[in-house]
């Protein structure tokens, strides 16, 4: 986790933190946009569909959602990777039918197996993602699927129907101060917001993917071993996180079947497409694999934050997660919340007045000390909602040059019950000391040209990994038996594995 320094401090407390964050960006778009409304015929598909959003507010709402993604989830700090990938995208999408969008490619810093497209032309890509696909034609394909469902309008056609608009604020309801739900939410990402696309939407993001990658030049074949690799991370236990892309994309049912049958269909000299295996590898030769412990590890219910070297200590038994803009945790009953973000005010003092003077906070108790040496203000407070009165504990905490707001709070029924827990979590917070944990680094990919024939069992033999053999494979697409050959590239994960 990278924690980020966090504007919307207090909106956790009555909307569940990002979501809320995610669904007011689009909220009075999509609002406005029902008053606006008729058929058009859609550039990609060339058959009529309802449209209640302009092009223009289509760019507007994927401008604006796409600080918040980037803000939310992070941009993986390498320009190179980066302005690889904006190149590939532009290149195809400007073989599409909506090349004058604006479009945008962003490699998002996410182990996930993911990507996803906001409207108006915003691409993304997770670096996860970019660890399990295996030449540039695999990459083409997923950014071309995207480019297809921005081109043939899905998000725009979902979010004219009046279902989704019910559901979105069905969303809204269910971040409750009881917060019943909050787990799922929790990394969701995109999930929330388009929902999942249907599975003629995930056919025609299919086959127009497929188009802009013969007319790009890539062989489309390829596509099908995209779909064959996220079938096999779906099934795997111990390769990695089942795909973010399968939650939000749904399998559409033989799905490369279908694919093999619009390639042989299409007129492409495949002797001449291409598939730069080679390239793609050394563009991703050194990426971060996996969990980045440099940015926050659980130790049961210890969180220790390397980078920003501190320690805090959660409640046992509250489920935890690490976000880039927060790490927080859920009681068992999920009716009580631990937030620790950081302010954007330059001292505490001033962290705290701002808090305990927004309109409808009730302050109590509020007192100047140190937590751990590291000086304070805490305090409690009560804030009325929609849905009822907050109760909870509040600390800003300054330290390393920035202001740490640890924030609990419950329902007033259920503060009680909380409090003494809550409060002796919040005076945990202290600086990280243990050698051992802030020198954690990342573990990475390596790529290695092979001195000899072997199996990938036989690779692991030699090219030690702390990852299983199966993963290894999974990386590589290939087979634990699948003979690899002289001279053949292939990925090693290198580094420790931190438990």
């Amino acid at each position: 986790m990278r924690i980020m320094k966090n504007q919307k401090m207090l909106m956790v407390l009555s909307r569940g933190g990002r979501v809320f964050v995610l669904l007011t960006a689009l909220s009075a778009i999509i609002l406005s946009a029902l008053f606006i409304g008729g058929c058009a015929t859609n550039p990609a598909t060339g058959k009529k569909t309802l449209s209640l959003i302009s092009e223009s507010q289509e760019i507007n709402m994927g401008k604006q959602s796409d600080k918040e993604i980037s803000a939310s989830l992070g941009v993986y700090p390498d320009q190179d990777l980066e302005q690889y990938i904006s190149e590939l995208g532009k290149r195809l999408a400007a073989t599409s039918e909506r090349p004058n969008l604006p479009w945008t490619f962003r490699v998002l810093d996410d182990p996930t197996v993911n990507a996803f497209a906001l409207p108006g032309g915003y691409i993304y890509v997770t670096r996860g993602i970019l660890t399990y696909l295996n030449d540039e034609a695999e990459l083409a394909g997923v950014i071309g699927h995207e480019i297809g469902h921005v081109t043939a309008m899905h998000a725009v056609q979902r979010i004219s129907s009046q279902q989704l608009l019910q559901l979105g604020l069905g969303i809204g309801m269910v971040v409750a101060p009881e917060l019943q739900q909050y787990g799922q939410f929790i990394g969701a990402g995109l999930g929330v917001l388009f929902l999942k696309f249907s599975r003629d939407d995930e056919n025609q993001a299919d086959s127009l993917g497929l188009r802009y990658m013969g007319k790009a030049g890539y062989d489309p074949r390829q596509m099908t071993q995209v779909m064959a690799m996220l079938d096999r991370v779906s099934k795997s236990e111990g390769g990695g996180r089942i795909p973010e892309w399968l939650s939000t994309h749904p399998d559409p049912g033989n799905r490369e079947d279908k694919i093999q049958t619009q390639v042989a269909r299409m007129n492409i000299n495949f002797e001449e497409s291409v598939v730069s295996r080679e390239r793609y590898l050394d563009v991703i030769d050194g990426i971060v694999f996996g969990n980045n412990p440099r940015e926050g590890i659980f130790r049961k219910n210890v969180f220790y934050h390397p980078d920003l070297q501190f320690l805090y200590v959660f409640p046992e038994n509250w489920k935890m997660s690490n976000m880039k803009q927060a790490v927080m945790a859920v009681s068992p009953n999920q009716d009580a919340v631990i937030q620790i973000t950081i302010s954007k005010e330059t001292s505490h003092e001033a962290a705290a007045d701002k808090f305990f003077t927004q309109q409808g906070v009730t302050a109590e108790n509020v007192k100047k000390g140190e937590i751990n040496r590291l000086p304070s203000v805490t305090g409690g407070f009560r804030v009325k909602t929609d849905q009822g009165i907050l109760s909870g504990s509040v600390a800003f905490v300054a330290y390393g040059g920035d202001v740490y707001q640890i924030l609990g709070y419950s329902t007033l029924q259920a503060w009680p019950g909380y409090q003494q827990a809550v409060d002796r979590s919040m005076y945990s917070f202290e600086q990280l000391t243990d050698g051992e944990i802030l020198s954690v680094q990342p573990m990475r990919i390596r790529i290695v040209a092979l001195e000899r024939d072997m199996t990938i069992e036989e690779f692991a033999d030699s090219y030690s990994s702390p990852v299983s053999v199966d993963t290894l494979a999974l990386i590589n697409q290939v087979n634990r038996d699948t003979v690899l050959t002289e001279g053949q590239k292939i990925k090693q994960v290198v580094g420790k594995k931190v438990q």
